[in-house]
């Protein structure tokens, strides 16, 4: 992959127009899915599509201008800057919320994307054309603020305190949701393999530790490398790998802990078992929670969704370690 800093003024302009056309098709792929719901909001959708099909033609011309008809090849996942997001546009019946985070995520993308992209420009034309597009994606980013207010109940929200709380969301909240789900359902079938096979605490408890401490470093560097913040607004790359590893790291130790129970004492593995299997309860309601809390998803399906898949992991390790 390459590194931002390192794109010529062709690729940039290519980049910017494969996003363009991107984008186009994601917003009339939004507009589809909301007019029948929400047919003024869909109309909304349709103007900010023809804007970026607008863009796109301008950025054509100019690299034909300057380039030549042969596009390059490079999209927004051969640059390190960017981060790759699920294609949420693909699904039927999205939530106003939904479609206003993606909006707004591409939207404040755009801008940067178009604003740094100017200062690596020495074409004058090429940086006006880019300083145009950024000012341009302000306005689309204020369509999403707009939407976003559609969704709140009450006196209109204060769009300072609301980025600071999607900025937390971002940075913390997500990556230490995504740790803490990996940490707390991927270590239960190594864990309990091992408990079950050697009704040994100790020595269940060190291969507890160890895929606890392994998937942690594992996540933190997956965070970390994943998407630099730069563009994309998700904030410093360290905050985000330390956060999901830490969390990773909890949500395995939080069930190896009670093998520290000693061998020695009488029932140690039923009572060392015992707690592991309710603080396993614990920790997949408290995720359950936080998706509740923060990522709009209802508390009944996120619970249904975490206990059934920490059951099957649950399970699987049982079976493995008992046969």
């Amino acid at each position: 992959m390459k590194k931002f800093a390192d794109l010529t003024e062709r690729e940039i302009l290519a980049m910017a127009i494969a996003s363009e056309e991107e984008d186009n098709r994601v917003y009339m792929m939004f507009a589809d899915d909301l007019r029948e719901r929400y047919p003024a909001t869909a109309q909304t959708f349709e103007r900010m599509a023809e804007v970026e099909a607008g863009h796109r033609d301008k950025l054509t011309a100019l690299y034909k201008d300057r380039f030549g008809p042969n596009l390059v090849p490079i999209r927004k996942s051969d640059v390190r800057s960017f981060v790759r997001r699920p294609p949420v546009w693909l699904t039927r019946n999205l939530s106003l919320n939904t479609i206003r985070n993606e909006t707004e995520a591409r939207e404040i993308e755009a801008e940067k994307f178009y604003a740094k992209a100017a200062t690596q420009s020495r074409d004058p034309a090429i940086r006006k054309l880019l300083l145009d597009l950024a000012r341009d994606e302000q306005a689309h980013e204020q369509i999403a603020i707009n939407l976003e207010r559609k969704l709140e109940t009450g006196a209109a929200g204060k769009e300072e305190v609301e980025t600071r709380r999607r900025m937390f969301i971002l940075e913390y909240i997500q990556p230490g949701l995504v740790g803490l789900m990996d940490g707390s359902v991927s270590t239960l079938a190594p864990l309990f393999a091992a408990a079950f096979a050697t009704h040994n605490n100790w020595q269940t408890f060190l291969v507890g530790l160890a895929a606890s401490l392994g998937a942690g470093i594992s996540m933190g560097f997956a965070e970390a490398l994943a998407d630099d913040g730069e563009l994309s607004g998700r904030g410093s790359p360290l905050v985000r790998g330390i956060v999901c590893g830490l969390m990773t790291t909890a949500g395995g130790l939080g069930h190896s802990l009670p093998y520290l129970v000693p061998d020695a004492l009488p029932n140690a593995f039923l009572i060392a078992t015992g707690i592991a299997g309710v603080i396993v309860f614990f920790e997949l309601w408290i995720i359950a929670y936080i998706r509740a809390r923060y990522m709009q998803t209802p508390f009944f399906k996120a619970a249904l969704q975490i206990v059934l898949g920490g059951a099957i992991v649950l399970a699987t390790g049982i079976l493995i370690g008992a046969s």
